[in-house]
């Protein structure tokens, strides 16, 4: 790929293959990243808190097992649905204005949904949740990126928020067991409560406002179709995990979803000012970047997914034990992100990208020697937590390819395509290839199924991002610093 035009023809560029430094920084810094980072743990931990936890919220408010996939769909819609959305509205009209009021609406739907009585107001709560989250991902993550120059700050900022990112989802897992067993359901979004009301009154006094120059108009036709298609396919998935896709309404969502989508790219091509730069989408960083992205964690959730489910039934162990293997994970991965941004220093975020990739199937793939016998544990514990290290520098080091060189005035639109790639991936992962497992009739040979087609897309995927990287040379590009 040619050097990116939208930087000045003096900006000097760095070859990430190059040892840093580890950089300093400076108090108010920490401050800041603190608050972007606890606010993006507060959404990870929402992910997974509530799992353990829907047996007895079914009980509790008299929803059906059937119905209980809709206290994770109704998060699960407009997170994933409004991000593009609000990433640009983010862009237009302040990232600082849209983060807070994120958080203010995710804080008090978390109190909605601690006290519903009944679950339509459950529902209500999670809905509002994940509209909630929509607006606090993109633009936290672009505050991150315009607050942090490209280079060692901003890769060590991106480091320790993948790191918060993949803690917050393992933690939510143990900490909904403890929870639920000692206070009761009520008190996993009683959590994500009392999270807002630490996170929100440190955030406006620490974070500066950042917009475009420029104030075009809002690309309402492309919001439409794109948050409209996206919906759409995210409700399909959803359904079709618990309900299969032989369903009317699951086939309806899926054509409407696509047909939107194409809609949307018909009018971006046409659109003074598009909601998403198809430029952009043609850069080989963003195109192969966000690819590598959504299949590291599409296929890590259905890793945790299935994993879960082999421990418990066919090992029969309990949901706290469960918990300690994923908090083995969440350590190693914490380690992984301390030190993902000076391997990305060595080697580049796009060889490292690779290399996670490549590095996560196999180590998936060792997980075909699961069985039945009680040592099987410690290959589940060690393999899913290796495999988990090389997810942390997957997600660290795709965000660092799709954002390199773009301009402070596009970071929301770049940053609202990688967090719309990790809501999807998370979101259509368990779907496509979960629910194998679920519907197999022996649930050893269904996980074995999964682990050796989530080995096989992962293992694949690292050698198309590797193929797509490569420069006119045949080397994988190393990446301009742009100008700030």
């Amino acid at each position: 790929m040619a050097i990116d035009t939208t930087s000045s023809p003096t900006t000097p560029h760095r070859d990430l293959r190059e040892p840093l430094d580890t950089p300093r920084l400076s108090t108010r810094d920490r401050l800041v990243l603190f608050v972007l980072c606890a606010a993006q743990f507060m959404v990870a931990l929402d992910f997974s808190v509530l799992n353990v936890a829907l047996p007895d919220l079914g009980e509790d408010l008299g929803m059906s097992r059937s119905a209980l996939q809709w206290a994770v769909t109704s998060f699960a819609l407009p997170s994933g649905g409004f991000l593009l959305l609000f990433g640009r509205v983010g862009d237009l009209y302040g990232r600082r204005r849209l983060f807070l009021s994120g958080l203010a609406l995710f804080g008090a739907a978390s109190l909605l949904a601690t006290f519903a009585w009944d679950p339509a107001s459950f529902l209500a709560g999670r809905a509002l949740q994940g509209l909630g989250a929509a607006a606090i991902v993109p633009t936290g993550m672009s505050l991150l990126t315009t607050t942090f120059p490209e280079g060692p700050a901003r890769d060590r900022a991106l480091g320790v928020s993948g790191t918060v990112l993949s803690l917050g989802f393992t933690v939510g897992m143990v900490a909904g067991g403890l929870l639920t067993d000692g206070l009761g359901w009520r008190s996993t979004m009683g959590l994500l409560t009392v999270c807002a009301l630490i996170v929100l009154p440190l955030a406006p006094g620490l974070l500066p406002e950042s917009r475009t120059p420029e104030r075009p108009r809002l690309d309402v036709p492309g919001a439409v179709t794109v948050t409209g298609g996206l919906l759409s396919l995210i409700y399909a998935l959803s359904t079709a995990a618990e309900q299969g896709f032989g369903r009317a309404d699951v086939l309806t969502a899926l054509v409407v979803g696509v047909l939107l989508l194409a809609a949307f790219v018909a009018v971006e091509s046409r659109s003074p000012s598009p909601l998403v730069s198809l430029p952009m989408l043609r850069r080989r960083t963003v195109a192969w970047g966000n690819l590598g992205g959504l299949v590291t964690f599409s296929m890590m959730s259905t890793v945790v997914f299935v994993l879960t489910l082999y421990l418990q039934e066919t090992l029969g162990l309990s949901a706290f034990r469960t918990g300690l293997v994923f908090g083995v994970q969440g350590a190693l991965s914490a380690v992984a992100g301390i030190r993902a941004p000076k391997v990305i220093g060595r080697f580049g975020a796009r060889r490292t990208l690779v290399g996670s990739l490549a590095g996560q199937g196999v180590l998936v793939a060792a997980l075909l020697g699961l069985n039945a016998h009680p040592w099987s544990v410690w290959l589940a514990t060690a393999a899913i937590s290796l495999a988990s290290m090389c997810h942390l520098g997957a997600i660290i080091s795709y965000g660092l390819t799709v954002t390199s060189g773009v301009p402070d005035e596009e970071q929301g639109l770049a940053t609202g395509l990688v967090t719309s790639t990790q809501q999807v991936g998370i979101t259509v992962g368990i779907p496509l290839l979960g629910v194998l497992a679920t519907t197999s009739g022996d649930l050893l040979s269904g996980v074995h199924v999964v682990l050796a087609l989530d080995a096989a897309i992962v293992l694949a995927a690292a050698v198309f991002v590797g193929l797509g990287l490569r420069s006119r040379s045949g080397a994988v590009e190393a990446e301009p610093v742009g100008a700030r």
